[in-house]
C-alpha cells in the first residue's frame, strides 16, 4: 500500500502513519524516509517513542537500538516511561547488560526525571531473584536528584525480602523508609504483616499493628481492615484466640472507632467458648467497626480472593443494608474467584446481571477477565459468545489482549480452525499477534490438512517482518508434497512467499 504523505508534515501525522502499518520494518523507511522528504522537519519524542515501542514490540532490537541512538543524537526531549519500556524489552529478550547500560546513559538524553526506568530495573532485578545486585544498584542510584521518591523501591525491597521469608531484615527496610524521607503507605503495611504472619512473628506484628493505628488509621479507617485480619486470623490459626480478642477489642477502639453504643453491647468474652472464632471475628469487624463503603469492599475483595463466598456475600448484604454502593474491583475479585473455582454459571449471573441491577457497568478489563476464565474453564463456545456481545455494546471495543484470550484457549482445546478464523478477525481489527502464535496454528493447521488456510497465514506472517520457524516450512512442504491435487496451485503460493 503506497503511502499518502501530506503537503506538510507534522509529528502526530507521522505518529498515526507509522501506527498504521503492520509491517514495523515498513514503518522504519517512512520514518527514515520523512526528514529526507521533508528537509525542515524534525521528530520528536512522542514520533520516536511510537517507532522504538513498535520495533520492540515485534523483536527487533537491533533496528530499535539504532532509534535510539538516533534520538540521543537528536537531543530531543523525552518521557521517563520511554526507558521503562525499552528496559523491560531488553529484560524479556534476557539482554540485562543491555538494560544496565542504557540507564547507565540516561543522562546522555534530554530526560529529566527517571525515576520509572529506575523502579522498573530494581523489579525486573528483584524478579530475576538477583537481591545483592539490586541492592547494590539501589545504593548507588537511589541519592540522585533524577530519583524523585524512594517509596516504591523500599516496598519492592520489602516485599522480597517477605517472599524469601526474611521478615526480620524486612524489617529494617521498613525503619529505613523514614531516614529516606518517604512514608510507608497502607500496602507496605500489609505486605509486611503477611511477611510477619507467615514467619510466626506475632510480637513484631502486634507492634505493627499499633503503628497501623498512629500512622495510618488516626480517622478510623475502613480499608486497614485488610491489615487487621490478617493479623486477627493468623493468630487463631496458631492457637492464639485470646490475644486475637484482646487485639480485635484495640482493632475497634483505635484502629475502626467503632460506636461506643455498640461496643457496650458487645461481649468478646463469649467468643473464648465457640469453635468459629474466625467467623466470629469477621462478622464482629462487619457489624460493629467498619462502618465505611472503603471498609465492606476491602473485607468483601479479601474474602473473595480467599475463596469464602459465603463470608463474603455476606459483607455484600450487610453493606447493601446499610445504604452503600458495591464497587467494581470487588465484582472484580468476585468473578475471579468465582472463575477459579469453577463455579462458571454464578459468574456469569455476577456479570451478566448482578452489576447491571446495582448500576455498575463492566469495564473491557473485566470482559477480558471473563473471557480469560471462561477460556481456561474450557468454556469456548460460551467465550465466543460472549465476545460477540460485547462488540455489540457502545463503547466498548475488545482489544488485543480480548483475541489472544480466545486464539489461546482455542488451541488449546484443538481448535485450530477455529482459532485461525478467530486470528483472522484479530488482524481486521489490526491487532498484531506474535510469532509463537502464527507458528504454532500454521503447524497444526498443516498436521489437520488444511494447507491453503495455512499459507494464508504464512503469507500474512511474511507480511508482518516476522520470521517462521524452520519447522512450519518443513510442516508446509511435507503437507503440500502429500496432497497432490492441490500441490501446483500451493506451490505456485510458497514461490511467491
Amino acid at each position: 500500500m503506497s503511502v499518502r504523505w501530506p503537503r506538510f508534515l507534522t509529528p502526530t501525522y507521522l505518529s498515526q502513519l507509522i501506527r498504521s502499518q503492520k509491517n514495523p520494518l515498513k514503518a522504519l523507511d517512512i520514518f527514515n524516509e520523512a526528514k529526507t522528504r521533508y528537509p525542515s522537519y524534525r521528530h520528536n519524542g512522542p514520533v520516536y517513542a511510537t517507532m522504538i515501542r513498535m520495533l520492540g514490540g515485534s523483536g527487533r532490537l537491533t533496528e530499535m537500538k539504532e532509534i535510539v541512538n538516533q534520538m540521543k543524537k537528536d537531543s530531543c526531549e523525552c518521557q521517563d516511561s520511554l526507558f521503562a519500556d525499552i528496559i523491560r524489552t531488553y529484560a524479556s529478550a534476557g539482554l540485562f547488560d543491555e538494560a544496565f547500560s542504557l540507564f547507565n546513559s540516561l543522562y546522555e538524553f534530554n530526560c529529566v526525571i527517571y525515576t520509572e526506568s529506575f523502579n522498573t530495573l530494581l523489579e525486573i532485578m528483584v524478579k530475576e531473584s538477583k537481591l545483592e545486585t539490586c541492592y547494590q544498584f539501589f545504593v548507588e542510584n537511589c541519592h540522585g536528584w533524577e530519583i524523585k521518591s524512594r517509596a516504591r523501591p523500599l516496598k519492592l525491597l520489602v516485599a522480597s525480602l517477605c517472599q524469601m521469608h526474611r521478615s526480620d531484615l524486612a524489617l529494617h527496610v521498613f525503619q529505613e523508609m523514614g531516614h529516606q524521607w518517604c512514608y510507608p503507605d497502607r500496602d507496605t503495611y500489609r505486605i509486611l504483616m503477611k511477611g510477619f504472619c507467615e514467619d510466626k512473628r506475632f510480637v513484631e506484628a502486634t507492634h505493627l499493628l499499633y503503628s497501623v493505628f498512629w500512622r495510618v488509621s488516626q480517622k478510623g479507617c475502613g480499608s486497614d481492615v485488610s491489615v487487621y485480619r490478617m493479623l486477627l486470623e493468623s493468630l487463631c490459626d496458631n492457637g492464639h484466640a485470646g490475644e486475637a480478642l484482646e487485639v480485635l477489642e484495640k482493632v475497634l477502639l483505635k484502629g475502626l472507632r467503632a460506636p461506643k453504643r455498640y461496643m457496650k453491647q458487645l461481649d468478646l468474652s463469649e467468643f473464648r467458648y465457640r469453635d468459629d472464632v474466625k467467623t466470629l471475628i469477621n462478622e464482629t469487624l462487619i457489624r460493629g467497626g467498619v462502618l465505611s463503603s472503603d471498609g465492606h469492599n476491602t473485607m468483601a475483595i479479601d474474602l473473595y480472593s480467599e475463596g469464602k463466598f459465603a463470608e463474603a456475600d455476606k459483607v455484600l448484604e450487610e453493606m447493601q443494608t446499610k445504604g452503600f454502593k458495591p464497587s467494581l474491583p470487588m465484582y472484580e475479585a468476585k468473578i475471579a474467584a468465582l472463575l477459579e473455582a469453577g463455579k462458571v454459571d454464578e459468574a456469569m449471573h455476577v456479570a451478566n446481571k448482578e452489576m447491571i441491577e446495582n448500576n455498575c457497568v463492566p469495564t473491557l478489563q473485566l470482559h477480558n477477565m471473563v473471557i480469560r476464565g471462561l477460556c481456561n474453564n474450557r468454556e469456548l463456545t460460551r467465550a465466543m459468545r460472549y465476545l460477540e456481545k460485547i462488540s455489540r455494546q457502545i463503547g466498548c471495543v475488545p482489544n488485543k489482549e480480548t483475541y489472544s484470550y480466545l486464539v489461546d484457549g482455542l488451541c488449546g482445546d484443538g481448535k485450530y480452525v477455529e482459532a485461525s478464523e478467530m486470528l483472522e478477525k484479530m488482524l481486521i481489527n489490526a491487532h498484531w499477534p506474535g510469532e509463537e502464535t502464527y507458528n504454532k496454528i500454521i503447524k497444526c493447521l498443516c498436521f489437520m490438512g488444511k494447507t491453503y488456510r495455512a499459507v494464508m497465514l504464512l503469507e500474512e506472517m511474511i507480511s508482518q517482518a516476522k520470521i517462521p520457524q524452520i519447522s512450519v516450512w518443513y510442516s508446509l512442504v511435507s503437507t503440500v508434497c502429500c496432497e497432490s491435487h492441490h500441490s501446483d496451485q500451493l506451490s505456485i503460493k510458497l514461490d511467491h512467499l
